[in-house]
């Protein structure tokens, strides 16, 4: 797969100076998709990779029989802490710059600082029609799916919506399926979770639904920890739009630690679910689980990851575990799944299971690691995928 994107490209905003960056990685069918994320210190780099990622991605859940035909891949990236005053703003025109790529090439949504809400809105302003129109024309009934789209945004599923629980359901599934095939029961195992937002949070709840204990949970005030296992439910709706969590519902025994406590968690199973670049060489040494799924992009970098392989601990690569919120949405607006929570999570279920079985298969069968299996099963649907589509890379 080569490593030099078709658009690569630094805008520099004329009211504040920031930088926001835009990649495409690939086109398939002259359409790519990628979420736009906002954070300080955000680099053309760091968009670049996660625009391969995002190619990546889209071949992994390609599906002959189904309705959603993979995208290429790409990324948008903001160098801006989203809670900037000037934030908001910043987003707007960063949109309008970008508006001749959105309208045509670039379908995108939320990512790392930013809520769909947000974006939808900031898009609108931006004078866009949707941030997800370029891949309109593709549809057979446009409106159809629009509404059906529309209307699984809508669902509640005991107090978070739909679309931001279907990420964490597709890692949770990770994380259960490579339980299972260690043959651990979920009953006792723990969980430490970096992030509380849309993709941390419906990770911890998915997995203490299912019986797992969390025992930790990190957001930028610092890390939440109870041995006994913490109150998922209560600590989900007591935080902010961020993932920050009021203190004050906290529990008799739950306990405040510093902020990368998490990672030294007495856990099985560590849960990176917040920025990129989390876990490097040195702190890779603190870490005692024996999974680490990635559910933020790009959070263990190559030689932290080589030194955990080394010491026993399994990595789940991000490119597969955190694949569910992309696929989900062309899932639902393709028409593959309704505008209905039980059939989403169901479809999330069997895809990510299969999907991680045949990573972890051939894992197995190669004697290399997760994410190396999962490049080769890229690598494998990626010429079936451009034979049949085409591809512009």
């Amino acid at each position: 797969m080569t490593t030099t994107p078709l658009v690569s490209l630094t805008w520099t905003d004329h009211v504040t100076g920031r930088r926001g960056h835009l990649v495409i990685d690939r086109l398939v069918r002259g359409v790519s998709s990628g979420g736009l994320r906002m954070r300080e210190g955000c680099t053309l780099d760091e968009v670049a990779g996660l625009a391969r990622g995002m190619t990546m991605k889209e071949a992994l859940h390609y599906n002959p029989e189904g309705r959603y035909i993979p995208l290429g891949g790409a990324k948008g990236g903001i160098d801006c802490d989203p809670c900037d005053p000037g934030a908001y703003g910043l987003l707007v025109r960063y949109l309008r710059a970008m508006r001749p790529y959105i309208e045509r090439f670039w379908t995108t949504g939320e990512d790392l600082g930013l809520t769909q809400d947000v974006v939808d809105r900031a898009a609108a302003e931006a004078g866009l029609v949707s941030s997800i129109q370029a891949v309109y024309p593709l549809l057979e009934d446009e409106a159809e799916a629009r509404r059906r789209l529309a209307d699984a945004f809508a669902l509640d599923v005991d107090g978070i919506g739909l679309d931001e629980l279907a990420g964490g359901c597709g890692v949770a599934e990770s994380v259960l399926t490579a339980l299972d095939r260690a043959a651990v029961p979920y009953g006792g195992t723990r969980v430490s979770v970096q992030g509380f937002g849309t993709m941390g949070g419906a990770t911890a709840r998915f997995l203490a639904r299912a019986g797992l204990k969390v025992v930790a949970v990190a957001d930028v005030k610092g890390t939440i920890a109870n041995p006994e296992g913490l109150d998922v439910e209560a600590l989900l709706a007591a935080r902010d739009p961020y993932g920050t969590v009021d203190r004050t519902a906290l529990r008799v025994g739950d306990t405040e630690l510093p902020g990368d406590a998490w990672l030294a968690a007495d856990a099985e199973v560590l849960v990176p679910a917040a920025v990129s670049y989390a876990i490097d060489a040195e702190k890779q040494a603190r870490i005692t689980a024996r999974w680490i799924v990635e559910a933020a992009n790009m959070p263990v970098l190559p030689e932290a990851e080589e030194l955990l392989t080394a010491r026993g601990v399994t990595v789940l690569p991000d490119v597969v575990v955190n694949s569910a919120t992309n696929a989900w949405w062309w899932w639902t607006l393709f028409g593959d799944v309704g505008a209905d929570a039980d059939e989403a999570f169901a479809h999330i279920r069997r895809s990510m299971r299969a999907l991680v079985e045949q990573m972890l298969t051939r894992a197995e069968r190669d004697g290399t690691t997760p994410r190396v299996a999962a490049h080769g099963v890229v690598a494998d649907r990626l010429p079936v995928i451009a034979e049949r589509f085409g591809w512009y890379a």
